[in-house]
């Protein structure tokens, strides 16, 4: 099927992943607005791939996370606590290292 037969696939072509820097940069902007507060991985996607792409992103989102909590700069949330994150698993949230 060519791109004139199907109107979908220019706009997944043509719609990259964003670079990791670029992940990073959105998880980190987002928490830092929600201060003291958690945010959906989703929350991330969306703001990196607009509503149209956003779970290509997810992927990516999580993988950057991951690598943040490792760097001590965001802590993995599940069930409303810090978790390894190498060994996290489900529904989880991403909220700015807390100062207590």
């Amino acid at each position: 099927m060519t791109n004139a037969q199907n109107p979908h696939a220019a706009e997944t072509a043509d719609t990259a992943l964003p670079a990791e820097e670029d992940v990073a940069q959105a998880i980190l902007t987002l928490a830092a607005q929600e201060a003291g507060k958690t945010i959906a991985p989703a929350d991330a996607a969306l703001a990196l791939m607009g509503p149209a792409q956003w779970q290509r992103a997810l992927p990516a989102v999580r993988r950057v996370a991951v690598r943040l909590a490792l760097e001590g700069r965001l802590v993995i949330y599940r069930k409303g606590k810090p978790v390894d994150p190498q060994e996290f698993r489900g529904v989880y949230r991403l909220g700015l290292p807390r100062e207590d």
